[in-house]
């Protein structure tokens, strides 16, 4: 019996810019559509230039009980991968065998009759997955107990918060036992005890020899969860390798965009609207030295660069460390008295930090533009630094301590 659980061939999947998607037809338009199709692959053809292309000539296997990581930039193909698995959307070329039952969790509610109740959903998915009532019945406890939804499982669920809809599917899907579970980063969504606890539900599907594909940012869970590492760039395989290995590929291909010109970067947060705005962003210490080279406890200035001046502009900075976890976040629109707002700056953005706390390491910067609230533009790792030893508080930084972060703090000893 073969031990393969996912086998991809050749897989693409391409979809034409600017076309909107069609609505429902009837037969009759489908049958001449598809007597029509062969006659029009010419023309496509000579539109190629109008496709992207999310997977190309994607080859990989994945075996049964192997837990997988997929990282990569914004729009390097992950949830796409995800979505063909799942059979949620059909690939343009070559093909994917999933071998077992497959449980997915890649958007919120993805998989749900938002006109059906809690209760119905989790016997509608078990449904999907191939199971009796009778077995869905012997889970539904746990199910309902670790969502922690009992007061709302009998109502519909397109009343339900996104968290709640998270909570439950990820419930459905852990405890429904999928012989793959597909998981997209949506557990970004509940708050922060449920993550704990459903990354520890993920560590014990794990040990029971299911086969896991995970998808995250945050490089450290990556990294706890995973013993190999798929890393995609422009929806091909650029790495696959043990986790270590694949998480020090990743971190190298950031180096390297955060040192290109960043109108040229084609990795922006997939959120925004087709603006190209942030140009250049730097930070620099109080001292005038090198660009992203800081002293820790010295005051500091993060600086955006964007092509135009919008109305209403925002501004968003996200400092991570190099496993991918947040340390920080400067955002404009949680406003302060010391907050300024003049014409002087014209395209910049200027965020200052009285004294910056973070310990000696390698850090990114991860930017987001917003105008009247909605996101204009955004890119992960939009900047790099380092950040050497000082002083916080009068007190010495040590290089070896732990964390990423030092507090001003005093003691009281005995004498």
């Amino acid at each position: 019996m073969s031990n393969v659980a996912i086998e991809t061939h050749e897989l693409g999947k391409s979809y034409t810019l600017g076309v909107k998607g069609a609505g429902y037809g009837t037969l009759r338009e489908a049958i001449v559509k598809a007597a029509k199709r062969p006659f029009k692959r010419e023309r496509r053809a000579k539109k190629s230039g109008d496709l992207l292309w999310a997977l190309k000539d994607l080859s990989l296997t994945i075996n049964s009980g192997e837990v997988v990581g997929l990282i990569g930039h914004n729009g390097a193909g992950k949830s796409t991968l995800l979505k063909i698995l799942s059979r949620i959307t059909e690939p343009s070329t070559g093909y994917a065998d999933v071998t077992g039952r497959v449980g997915s969790l890649l958007e919120v509610g993805t998989g749900f009759h938002p006109e059906l109740t809690g209760r119905e959903n989790i016997f509608l998915n078990g449904a999907i997955l191939g199971m009796r009532r009778a077995e869905i019945r012997t889970r539904f406890d746990e199910i309902v107990e670790f969502a922690e939804m009992e007061r709302f499982l009998d109502t519909p669920v397109k009343r339900y918060s996104s968290g709640m809809s998270v909570r439950l599917a990820f419930a459905v899907a852990a405890h429904l036992e999928p012989e793959i579970l597909l998981v997209d980063e949506v557990l970004a969504v509940g708050d922060a005890s449920f993550q704990r606890k459903s990354l520890g539900k993920m560590n014990e599907v794990a040990k029971e020899g299911r086969t896991v594909v995970f998808v995250s940012h945050n490089l450290a869970i990556i990294q706890a969860l995973c013993t190999r590492g798929i890393l995609l760039e422009r929806g091909e395989v650029q790495a696959d390798a043990p986790i270590v290995g694949a998480i020090d590929s990743y971190l190298r291909t950031l180096e390297s965009a955060a040192s290109d010109d960043l109108l040229e970067r084609t990795d922006r947060d997939s959120r925004a609207y087709d603006e190209t705005l942030v140009r250049r962003l730097e930070i620099r210490d109080a001292s005038g030295g090198h660009p992203n080279v800081v002293v820790a406890g010295r005051p500091a200035t993060i600086a955006v660069d964007v092509t135009e001046h919008l109305p209403s502009m925002e501004c968003q900075l996200t400092v991570v460390n190099s496993l991918g976890q947040p340390v920080c976040t400067f955002d404009s629109e949680m406003t302060a008295p010391v907050d300024v707002r003049d014409s002087e700056p014209g395209t910049r953005l200027e965020c200052h930090v009285e004294s910056l706390p973070l310990l000696p390491g390698r850090y990114r910067i991860d930017v987001i533009v917003k105008a009247k609230r909605h996101i204009q533009d955004g890119l992960q790792a939009a900047a790099l630094f380092d950040v050497e030893p000082g002083t916080v508080g009068e007190r010495p930084v040590a290089a070896e301590a732990e964390g990423d972060v030092v507090l001003p703090h005093s003691w009281r000893l005995p004498a």
